[in-house]
């Protein structure tokens, strides 16, 4: 199972200020439409992103509905260690039902 954190949970982290980075793995045209304070790296590009990707600090990572960022998640686990991630479930479309209902959601 992979790591992950609800909407909810990251809301609570950002209220708080919590020391956290989001990395964004949508497509520019996808992160035009609604995103959060977030670093947009398409979810191709991970591999020649890595020094965007701190392993120090929590990363969660964000995509439509969730499974783009767990596909990273996993990739980024297997081949390169990282111990200190975590899926954003249901994605940036679960933020704006939940969280946030003035989102764009497309």
């Amino acid at each position: 199972m992979l790591p992950e954190i609800t909407v909810t949970e990251l809301s609570k982290k950002m209220a708080a200020g919590e020391d956290i980075l989001l990395i964004d793995v949508r497509e520019p045209v996808e992160y035009e439409i609604c995103a959060l304070t977030s670093v947009l790296i398409p979810l191709a590009e991970i591999p020649k992103k890595l020094e965007n990707i701190p392993q120090d600090k929590p990363v969660i990572l964000v995509c439509h509905h969730g499974f783009r960022s767990a596909q990273a998640l996993q990739y980024l686990q297997q081949r390169f260690g990282y111990k200190n991630l975590l899926n954003l479930k249901g994605g940036i479309h679960a933020w704006a039902e939940q969280i946030d209902p003035t989102m764009p959601v497309y």
